[in-house]
């Protein structure tokens, strides 16, 4: 794409905590440009990115929707992701190919426990943002005080570039501090008038206010406001565009999704302060196999380099793999590498999403965001390149399940119906893991709350026609080691014939909690034959699905391939990836293995009245409490960390301790190790 096409897209992301309005404000992108032309409701469950069914029953966004749209001349690719905690996921692989993001923020909550979290996963991957306070119209809506909150608690640099105008219930429009106006919105249209005189004083305080904050980050802005000068909005939307761009800042917006107020402003914000593909550094991947560092650049005429973020399965064409083009151009037709796998695969239907509808294209360049119908073997997180100029990307990391159930069907025919089912939900979902049990031989989900699993048991009942029996949720516990060692794993069978030969050496060394696995090949001199480098890592990773402890899956550790040998006939890749997986089981015997349980980060909002009662319970559910303060009047915030453990059935109690009247948010915090009564317990069960 040339460049001057290439400035004029905007890959973004809608991200908030649940119910602050994304889904909301993305049905109304879509009406105001043009994409729509009658209005979804969320309640009413007619939304056009909330399409699956279990969406539409909740109220609630699960799956991450794609849709493209078109305004003032720029094309925007807009993805619509999940505010609920056990659908993170989701958000993160959205994150990891996004080049901005609006993060949407409640007028009345302010900064809630979510918005935190997808903050961070924002700052993580180096995303610009702007902020859109909504909900401005509800009684308690306070845009400075939701400011001050973005300020301290996300440590972020506001920049207020518009004021409400009326408050609360009549609230009706902005004032655009930049070029000082009034916008006021009726129907499709949008009306900019003189600011009324009763708010003209404040309006002016404000428009300094957001100078002086530009003045202290730019030498331009500086210059002109020290001499007094009159300073041009397109000079104040270029600076604060360089500023966003450079994550220096982050331009606040308000208004009300609901009530239509707002969101043509929100639209010429993208435009105005959010990068194109062209605005961020070029990604660099590596040289599969090796550290050489490859240079993948927006343009065209390179090489092709796209990283597959996302699977789902259509019911009607199939599997669907969601694709972002870094460089180069994937056509239909043409025949690409899967760098990590090693196998080529051709490249059938291209389209560009709307939702869960389709448009068949012959191509997608590098900056945009497409889909493939039809590939085989590709996963999340694998790259499609040139054969001429293989890459990796860097893959998208997931967090560790905290939660299972056991589920069950009552017939052989069933079983294979539900294993098909659960290949399929587990391409599309990296934060669904399946296992068997040994003793019982059921087989075992894991995922990121009860919320996530009861979706994935819905959709094997409705979508997959699979009557699943359900077992009681019971928490996902992980295996680590504690201390650096080496070991070598040998696989050594030479008698008559062709043979198994393998034998690698590896040092192990425990990684900071969150890290997960990471795996480095630093074998030379030809020792072990690149081509079965692969097939060890393999075989490693096969073995940390199930630990030595209480077989639950291992986590972060850091494996370095240092060593081994190889015998030109017998050696084969299956004998490298066993005794990978081998080494991997004895070294974590020999590094001290310990069991970790998941802690939440827990928020309760209840009434003043409640505190020292909920306070009370949680110390009963060994919570850790880490603060307490006023979130409305007459209502407090209390925040703590809980083990997972120790959580369910805490919406009944709360519920019954606060008369109904007390709400709470729980997401996964960290791994923590468990004390020695609940190791020596859970060991037993699975001795």
């Amino acid at each position: 794409m040339k460049n001057e096409q290439m400035k004029r897209i905007r890959n973004i992301g809608i991200i908030a905590h649940i119910d602050a309005g994304k889904t909301t404000t993305t049905e109304r992108i879509l009406f105001y440009t043009g994409l729509i032309h009658r209005l979804g409701n969320v309640d009413e469950g007619n939304t056009v990115t909330d399409f699956m069914p279990q969406e539409r029953e909740r109220g609630i966004t699960i799956q991450a929707a794609a849709i493209t749209c078109e305004w003032k001349g720029h094309q925007i690719n807009i993805i619509d992701t999940p505010g609920h905690i056990d659908f993170t996921a989701e958000v993160q692989r959205s994150l990891r190919v996004l080049d901005g993001g609006v993060v949407i923020f409640d007028g009345v909550a302010g900064v809630e426990p979510q918005s935190e979290t997808v903050w961070r996963q924002a700052e993580r991957y180096g995303v610009p943002r702007i902020a859109f306070i909504n909900k401005m119209d509800r009684a308690g809506a306070d845009l400075d005080r939701t400011v001050e909150m973005i300020r301290e608690r996300l440590n972020a640099h506001p920049i207020v570039v518009q004021m409400p105008l009326g408050r609360e219930t009549s609230f009706h429009g902005v004032i655009d501090l930049i070029q000082m106006k009034a916008i006021t919105f009726s129907e499709e249209k949008v009306h900019s008038e003189e600011i009324p005189p009763e708010l003209l004083a404040e309006a002016e305080q404000r428009r300094e206010r957001l100078l002086e904050d530009l003045a202290d980050l730019n030498d331009e802005i500086a210059l002109a406001y020290l001499e007094e000068e009159e300073i041009a909005p397109a000079t104040v939307w270029q600076v604060l565009r360089e500023l966003t761009c450079e994550n220096k800042v982050v331009p606040v917006l308000c208004g009300s999704a609901l009530k239509n107020i707002g969101i043509q402003p929100l639209l010429d914000a993208i435009i105005h302060y959010l990068p194109s593909p062209l605005d961020i550094e070029a990604i660099v991947g590596y040289v599969p196999g090796e550290e050489s560092e490859v240079i993948c650049r927006p343009d065209e005429e390179e090489p092709l380099a796209a990283l597959i973020f996302k699977i789902s399965t259509d019911p009607y064409v199939g599997r669907l793999s969601y694709l972002r083009v870094y460089s180069g151009v994937v056509r239909r037709g043409m025949t690409v590498l899967n760098a990590l796998t090693g196998k080529q695969e051709r490249i059938g239907r291209l389209v560009r999403m709307h939702a869960d509808s389709r448009e068949e294209v012959d191509e997608i360049r590098a900056g945009d965001i497409g889909a493939v119908l039809g590939l085989k073997v590709a996963k999340t997180g694998e790259t499609l390149c040139d054969a001429e100029r293989p890459v990796v990307l860097e893959q998208i990391s997931f967090p560790a399940p905290v939660i299972e159930i056991s589920v069950k069907v009552r017939s052989r025919a069933e079983e294979e119906k539900l294993g098909i089912a659960l290949q399929r939900l587990t391409e599309e979902d990296p934060t669904l893991y399946v296992r068997q049990d040994e003793q019982t031989g059921e087989t075992i989900l894991a995922g990121m709350g009860e919320l996530h699993l009861d979706v994935i048991v819905d959709r094997l009942r409705r979508e997959f026609h699979v009557d699943v029996q359900v077992g009681a949720p019971q928490v996902a516990y992980c295996e680590t080691i504690t201390r650096p060692v080496r070991v070598e794993g040998r696989l050594v069978k030479q008698t008559g014939g062709r043979g198994q030969y393998a034998v690698v050496v590896l040092e192990m060394e425990p990684l900071e909690e969150g890290s997960g696995f990471v795996f480095e090949n630093k074998i030379t001199g030809g020792v072990i034959p690149k081509e079965y480098i692969p097939a060890v890592e393999a075989g490693i990773l096969e073995a940390m699905k199930a630990g030595p402890l209480a077989k639950q899956p291992i986590v972060d550790i850091k494996v370095r391939l240092v060593d081994g040998k190889f015998h030109e006939v017998d050696s084969s890749e299956r004998a490298f990836r066993l005794a990978g997986a081998l080494a991997l089981r004895e070294g974590v015997l020999r590094g001290a293995p310990v069991l970790l349980e998941p802690i939440m980060k827990v928020e309760v909002v209840v009434p003043q009245e409640f505190t020292g009662d909920v306070i009370g319970e949680l110390s009963s559910r060994a919570a850790m409490v880490t603060g307490i303060e006023p979130h409305t009047p007459g209502v407090q915030r209390i925040g703590a960390f809980v083990p997972l453990a120790r959580m369910f059935g805490y919406a009944t109690a709360l519920r019954s301790l606060t008369q109904g009247r007390g709400t709470f948010t729980m997401e996964f915090a960290c791994y923590q190790q468990v004390d020695s009564e609940t190791s020596k317990k859970l060991i037993a069960q699975i001795a």
